[in-house]
């Protein structure tokens, strides 16, 4: 999987704080746009997009935190880092609660604050390479006739094909083709993969996250 060039979004009312950090990413071959608030951000509809943000925390209208949660609502993952000239402690404490990975106050140590925007882009490549391996997992189970990921939620369990047969009824013989098409279907080349794709998948048993439409086991 290739992934977009990075780009580090800047959200700051103040114009010269932009401009510096224009200059400071631009310096190390870092792309970066720059908004003057929260809501010429949203319009600009970079949620999607390879990167992190780096936003203020006190702005007018809308706050780095209220924007945040805006974010965090509308499902946009993209990692985010504080700048503030006033980030007391229960600021920073809460920032770090909604899962902002630092707060910084200004004026900011130019190599710590370059750090952590890498730090913040490698996390972001991480989660972006989990959700497409995901979504592809999803799609291949999906594939699955219903009766076969009975049998595929069945077998990673541990259960034999005699007992996967009498519990859905059927013959192991049945149960044997059921398994070499989810086998074929998932890619996987073995049943610890498998396992290991059921769990990613959150079918294992107990699991919270179970893909809607999987067949309870029995």
């Amino acid at each position: 999987m290739t992934l977009p060039v990075p780009t580090v979004f800047v959200v700051d009312d103040d114009a010269s704080v932009r401009r510096a950090l224009t200059r400071l990413f631009s310096s190390v071959g870092l792309r970066v746009e720059t908004f003057a608030g929260a809501a010429d951000f949203i319009a600009r509809g970079a949620g999607n997009e390879h990167g992190c943000l780096l936003l203020d925390i006190k702005m007018p209208t809308t706050s780095g935190l209220e924007l945040q949660q805006q974010l965090e609502t509308a499902g946009v993952a993209m990692p985010v880092i504080f700048l503030s000239a006033h980030a007391d402690v229960p600021v920073t404490v809460r920032a770090m609660k909604k899962g902002a990975l630092e707060v910084f106050t200004k004026p900011f140590q130019a190599d710590a604050l370059l750090a952590a925007v890498h730090r913040a882009i490698a996390v972001d490549a991480v989660r972006r390479r989990e959700r497409t391996e995901y979504e592809m997992l999803r799609q291949r189970y999906e594939r699955l006739t219903p009766r076969e990921q009975t049998v595929m939620t069945k077998v990673v369990t541990g259960l034999l094909n005699k007992q996967v047969a009498g519990l859905m009824g059927t013959s192991e013989k049945t149960v044997k083709v059921h398994r070499a098409r989810v086998m074929a279907k998932m890619e996987a080349s073995s049943l610890p993969e498998l396992v290991r794709m059921a769990d990613r998948l959150g079918l294992s048993p107990g699991s919270p996250n179970t893909p809607e439409g999987v067949p309870k086991v029995q």
